[in-house]
């Protein structure tokens, strides 16, 4: 049986990275300090034999005795929200925990995958974004915790990577959305369900004309499967190129609750938001295979059932 490390199992992607490799037979190792993760989202999973978890934070020495055929490390706050709140925490799990968990796989001689994220690309002058693309990022702004720490995180794999052979994979997670995504979450797509349900004013900041591309979470953890285990070692977009103004995607969601007596509400822009952001999945599709197959309007059905249940 592989045996595999999740970290930032209790997320939202690392929870439903959990069930796609328990579902593949695999001894799933959890890991998560619980700063945004919530043990909510796997403890459907504490009753089998072949779940581990481990309550740590990886920013600090990582040790799991045994085998480990691979590491995937998820652990970050991933929203404007939290990593506003947590700026020293949010560096230090994209630089030491990254550290430390890159030490463990050339230890255990695993195979790691980083989850990177299109914040590298920054406020893009290059569209829609292509993994050749350096990105235009502010490293003393507000949002730089976050994109600078994601930009450092893949530069320390490359270089374990070059140094030491540690097998390596980087994946650049575009917007991604589903069940066990977090009502406060600060991001537009969670904001504007939660708002929809209980008829509060949805919070456009700008004009709503800035763009983005939402990737369905089955879709996302697809991807990472099948990137996890190719044999390409640079960094591959995973998203939906499937573009859409925030306000479209907004009036799309007020659409789905008809009875909803929500308006929209403009804000100012926060300081350094990206204008557009649309994935290239070119090198995606040449060499995993892979496409997102869940059409926006399905995922955002299946998505706003979830948000019923828990707002």
């Amino acid at each position: 049986m592989k045996r595999i490390l999740i970290t930032g199992a209790a997320g939202f992607l690392g929870s439903h990275l959990c069930d796609r490799f328990m579902a593949e037979g695999y001894h799933v190792v959890g890991m998560d300090n619980l700063l945004t993760g919530s043990l909510k989202n796997i403890e459907h999973l504490f009753k089998d034999a072949n779940f581990d978890f481990y309550h740590h934070d990886v920013s600090k020495f990582v040790h799991v005795p045994g085998q480990l055929d691979f590491i995937l490390h998820f652990a970050s706050p991933a929203s404007p929200i939290d990593y506003l709140k947590m700026p020293i925490q949010t560096l230090k799990v994209g630089s030491l925990g990254t550290h430390n968990l890159l030490g463990l796989a050339r230890v255990k001689k695993s195979r790691i995958l980083i989850a990177s994220t299109s914040e590298v690309y920054g406020d893009p002058l290059v569209h829609p974004q292509v993994e050749e693309y350096w990105g235009n990022v502010n490293p003393v702004g507000p949002r730089g915790v976050y994109d600078e720490a994601k930009r450092f995180q893949e530069a320390i794999t490359m270089a374990y990577h070059n140094a030491h052979g540690v097998e390596t994979r980087i994946a650049r997670i575009f917007n991604t959305y589903g069940p066990r995504m977090r009502i406060e979450d600060g991001r537009a797509l969670p904001a504007f369900m939660s708002q929809t349900l209980r008829n509060e004013p949805l919070s456009i900041f700008g004009d709503g004309m800035q763009t983005r591309s939402f990737c369905y979470v089955d879709d996302l953890i697809e991807g990472i499967f099948r990137l996890l285990h190719s044999d390409y070692h640079l960094p591959v977009n995973i998203g939906n190129p499937a573009e859409i103004t925030v306000k479209q995607l907004a009036m799309e969601i007020l659409a789905l609750v008809p009875g909803s007596t929500s308006e929209l509400s403009y804000h100012d822009l926060p300081a350094d938001d990206p204008k557009v952001r649309q994935p290239d999945v070119t090198r995606a599709s040449e060499i995993l295979g892979w496409e997102p197959k869940v059409e926006r309007i399905d995922g955002l059905k299946r998505t706003l059932a979830y948000f019923k249940s828990v707002v």
